[in-house]
Formats: C-alpha cells, sequence, structure tokens
C-alpha cells in the first residue's frame, strides 16, 4: 500500500499526511511539480519530526511516476469526489496506490484515464470534498483495514 500525491499545492496537507504514513508505515510517492518550495517550514511544522520517519519517494512528473507504477506491478486506485463507487464497496488489494489530486484541482482527464480503478468517500449532498490530508486518512485507514487489519494485534 501507499500514497501518492498529484502536484500538491499546500505544504501543511502534505506535511500531515507525512505524519500520517510515518505513523501507519505507508510510503508516499510525491508526483512534482508541487506548489510550493519543499523545503517550507509549514511543511515541517505539520509533518512535526515524523516527517524523517517517512519513506518518501519525489518523482520530477506524472511520466516518471507512472513508470514507477508500471514497474512496481501496483494499481492505481484514484480518490476522487467525481467517482461513483464508495471506497466501503471497494476492494483494496496490497499492492494498492492510493493517489490524491491537488487540492484546488484534482487530476488532469489524462491521469484519471491511467488509473485502473476511482472511488470515493461517501459524504453528504452538497458539498465538495473533504481536505486532503482528511481524505488521505479515511481512505488509507479502509484499505488498511481491509488488507492488513488495522487496529487489531
Amino acid at each position: 500500500m501507499r500514497i501518492a500525491l498529484y502536484q500538491p499545492e499546500i505544504a501543511g496537507n502534505v506535511g500531515a499526511i507525512l505524519r500520517l504514513a510515518a505513523c501507519l508505515a505507508v510510503p508516499v510517492e510525491i508526483i512534482e511539480p508541487c506548489g510550493f518550495v519543499f523545503d517550507d517550514k509549514r511543511l515541517k511544522r505539520a509533518a512535526m519530526d515524523y516527517g524523517p520517519l517517512a519513506e518518501m519517494t519525489r518523482h520530477a512528473d506524472w511520466p516518471s511516476f507512472q513508470a514507477f507504477a508500471r514497474d512496481s506491478g501496483a494499481r492505481l486506485v484514484l480518490m476522487s469526489s467525481k467517482a461513483s463507487t464508495s471506497i466501503y464497496r471497494t476492494a483494496f488489494e496490497d499492492n494498492d496506490i492510493l493517489l490524491m489530486g491537488s487540492e484546488s484541482a484534482g487530476v488532469p482527464d489524462h491521469v484519471r484515464d491511467a488509473c485502473d480503478l476511482q472511488t470515493t468517500i461517501p459524504m453528504t449532498a452538497g458539498v465538495r470534498s473533504l481536505n486532503i490530508s482528511v481524505a488521505t486518512g479515511i481512505a488509507l485507514g479502509e484499505a488498511l483495514r481491509q488488507t492488513r487489519r488495522l487496529g487489531e494485534a
């Protein structure tokens, strides 16, 4: 299981996701370009002292990341507010990469089309989306519950 962030824009969100990843031992793939300088103090503040514990790889662009995903044999699972299948009806697999779009625009059509699966977190009618770090936590929690029995000894 991995998390991938497509062109993230907000340092604090990435920091929170790195902290989440460190706590749950899940690698993070960052697909550049980012909307902030990567040594931003907001990134460090949100990650706290967990940042160095997170396994993170930065990819120069979408094609570089796509080659990595293909070579690893992973299934790309796009988390999208536009998807129709709930994460609670999605069968996650150990080798999945949970792809999260950028905060303001999600992912472009060519990225969406390259994904093996699209799934969503059900929300109340009339709202647009969750904060990306919150959505990542919910999606990762469900995926790990299914594949690793998260929370069980």
